[in-house]
Formats: structure tokens, sequence, C-alpha cells
């Protein structure tokens, strides 16, 4: 932990964007191994091998032990008394480990090596490890190293890391060709409405990272278009652009007015007419329309705060505020990167208390005052907040349930509802 510093405010680019306060002081997140229990149920070939201690392992088997009823493809190298003490080399237990797992699962595409916080890890070189055993099990199956150490990181941050790490994976595009690539996890029905969305708008070829199967590394060059389905995916995005690809700037797909955004970018970037696009959106949206309006009623001026967590607290904070109704208490953000959140920024209103960064102590006093009618936090302090009779959600059910695009706006404003209700039936 760090001590705590005095906020300092900072007033963002252009006339109309909301002014952010800095804090910097003790935080509250979880860390990226966590990113690992969506990771390997989207891409169905690989396994995650965590090379960490025993909280490592207790925190994978309790974030993802919902997995009982098939052999999970994650576990944990545990670092032992023997490791610590220096009786063991470390390289070649990870070699035996990595070979048992090999052994047990041979219809592997792709073995993540996953670096973890402990001090004995950090000093273990993973990179040069995932090297020498490419070479061993080259034509088998592909090894890649990645860090979802917790330290300077927050939760979803773990993604970000295995997805830059998979980049140099990627084949190249041939010259000349076009093609657009959505990075970013998303449940599979998620994938596929939005597949079906830019076929009916004639985008193609549109792959996404990471593919279901690690046979399918989509190819990534001059000639490709990058839209982030995830506003945490900087560094990912930023490793795409080195390979010359392309950045759309858009709003994230959240929402109605976020996934049509979304939508547009990439078809203002493929030329589509605007007839085009409204005629092809027309149903989704209608449905869309239709969902939200049995959640609004409840969301309507109800007011919310948001603790740092996810990086996923701009967007949401837009689609409640200006598609549900709810008055923005406060909104504060682990990272704020203005590269991948400037079209986020401009929507939300201009009064608003923006915050990046965390000193816990004092966020937990502003909630306190503000006393908001939802706070949107980590797992650790629901329960503590809930007790003193604030409602809380999980910011963490956010990333793990389908939230993305139109046919799911109204699942995301009911699940800000549900706490509402609930305390509305505990009050009869």
């Amino acid at each position: 932990m760090t001590a705590p510093r005095a906020a300092r405010r900072d007033s963002a680019p252009g006339n109309d964007l909301p002014v952010v306060a800095r804090e910097r002081g003790q935080r509250h997140v979880f860390c990226g191994l966590a990113g690992i229990v969506w990771l390997h149920r989207k891409i169905q070939d690989a396994f995650f091998l965590v090379i960490g201690s025993r909280t490592c392992a207790h925190l994978l088997q309790s974030a993802a032990g919902v997995m009982i009823f098939a052999e999970p493809r994650f576990a944990t190298a545990i670092l032992q008394e023997r490791d610590l003490a220096g009786l063991a080399d470390c390289n070649q237990e990870l070699d035996r480990v990595v070979g048992e797992v090999l052994d047990r699962r041979p219809d592997l595409g792709t073995l993540f090596l996953v670096g973890s916080c402990p001090s004995e890890v950090i000093k273990l070189d993973l990179a040069k490890a995932a090297e020498r055993l490419s070479v061993v099990y080259r034509g088998r199956v592909r090894i890649i190293d990645y860090s979802a150490s917790g330290l300077e990181t927050t939760f979803t941050q773990g993604e970000d890391a295995c997805l830059k790490a998979l980049v140099p994976e990627l084949p190249p595009l041939p010259q000349g060709e076009r093609s657009l690539l959505v990075v970013g996890t998303l449940p599979d029905v998620v994938e596929d409405q939005f597949g079906r969305l830019f076929a009916e708008l004639g985008i193609s070829p549109v792959s996404f990272l990471p593919p279901r199967h690690t046979a399918d590394f989509p190819p990534l060059g001059s000639g490709t278009s990058v839209l982030l389905a995830q506003p945490f995916l900087g560094e990912s995005a930023r490793a795409c652009l080195a390979r010359g690809a392309r950045l759309l700037s858009a709003p994230y797909p959240f929402g109605i007015e976020g996934t049509l955004g979304w939508l547009r970018a990439a078809a203002d970037d493929w030329g589509v007419s605007p007839a085009v696009f409204d005629a092809a959106m027309a149903p989704a949206v209608a449905r869309a329309e239709r969902g939200l309006a049995h959640q609004r009623a409840m969301l309507a001026g109800k007011r919310i705060s948001f603790l740092p967590d996810s990086q996923l607290e701009i967007p949401l904070a837009r689609f409640l505020h200006r598609e549900c109704g709810m008055e923005l208490v406060e909104v504060a953000t682990p990272y704020l990167d203005r590269q991948l959140m400037m079209d986020e920024l401009a929507l939300l209103p201009s009064g608003v208390r923006l915050t990046e960064g965390q000193d816990l102590d004092r966020q937990l006093d502003r909630v306190r005052s503000d006393r908001p009618d939802i706070t949107v936090c980590g797992l650790g302090l629901a329960n503590p907040l809930e007790a003193e009779g604030l409602r809380t959600k999980w910011s963490i059910e956010l990333v793990f349930t389908p939230v993305h695009g139109f046919d799911q706006a109204a699942d995301l404003a009911e699940l800000f509802a549900r706490p509402l209700r609930r305390d509305a039936l505990l009050r009869i």
C-alpha cells in the first residue's frame, strides 16, 4: 500500500469535458488472475498455468469453482517450502508440471504461463521459460507467458496482459487486404450477435480477439481496423498499433447509444451509407428500447456512485445517466486512459464528480456522506456497506455477465435495478 496523498484536480482537454480529480492512496482491488475465469471459458483449447502461491490457488478455486462438472483448464503451480528455501530448481519443477499438464491434456492448442505477485515468482524469468518450453514442445502446443500480478494493476488488466501477449502470435495480414478486428473477450452469444450485425452492414472480414480456438488466430497488419469491445485494453491496443493497425475511436457497446456509436465507427470506416446503417440497426434498436423501458421506470431519478475497480465505470455511468435517467454522484475509475476514453468522456455531464485512482478511506467517507441509492464496488466492500444500510452492486458481476450490445441493454439495466427491487421487498 502507498501512503495517502491529497487529491489533485486536472481539467480534461476540451471545454465541455468533466474535470478529473486524481487520488493516490490505499487501493482495494482484485488481482489480474481473475481474468482467467472468463478467458479460459472463451479460448476453448487453452490452459492457464499460474505460477504462484496458495493464495493464488484459493482465488481461482473460489472465483471459478462453478466449473465443477468439467475438468478445468486452469491450475496453479504452487511455490512450496523447498522452492522458497532454494532446495529445488524452480525451472526444473516448472518443466515437470508443464509436462504433466500436457500429458493429461494432449488436446491443448496453447498453454499460458501466468506470473503472479510473490517475489519468488517475480524473480523467475517466465519469458525465458516459455521460450525454452516452446522449443521442447514445438509443433505440439504454443506456450506463451504473461504477468497477472496485482501489485500495480486492477483485475481486468489481466485480460489486457494476456491479449497483448497474443498479438505477436497473430499472422500478418496480406498486403492490400483489409479487415476489422474486434479486441476484447465477449460471450459467444454476444460475439454471434455482433457478427450478424456486421454482416448486415456488409463489413467483412471480421475477426475477434481472443478467438474461440487458438488455431483461428486472426491476421493483423496495416489494413486492419481495430475496434475495442472493452475499455481496459490499452496495452493490447497499442500492441496492435505497433503492428501497423488503426484504432477506431468510438464509445463502448453498452446500451443502445454506446452500441450504435461503436457500430457506426466501423460502418463509417467501411463507407457504409447512413441510410443502410439506420435500416440495419432499426429492428435491434426497437427491441432494445422496448426491453429498456421496463427497467428505466425503476432507475430514473436514483443516485449512483462508482468506486474504482473494473475500468468499466465511465461507460456504464454514461449508459445509466443518459439512457436510464440515473443521477451520477461520483464516477471513480482505477485508471483513465484518455486515448481509449475520449468518446465516453464527451458523453458524461460536465458537472459530474470524476475521480481517477483511489484513496479508499476518502472515498468511503464520501459514500457515507452522499448515501447514494446504489454504490458499485468490489466484493470486499459490498457487505460492510450493506451493513451500513447502503445498497451495492458487485462490479465484478458486470464483467462475468453478458452486457454488451442491443439485446443485452435491458439485462444490463436490470443488474442495477435488482438491488433496488430487493431493498423494496425487504422494506415491506
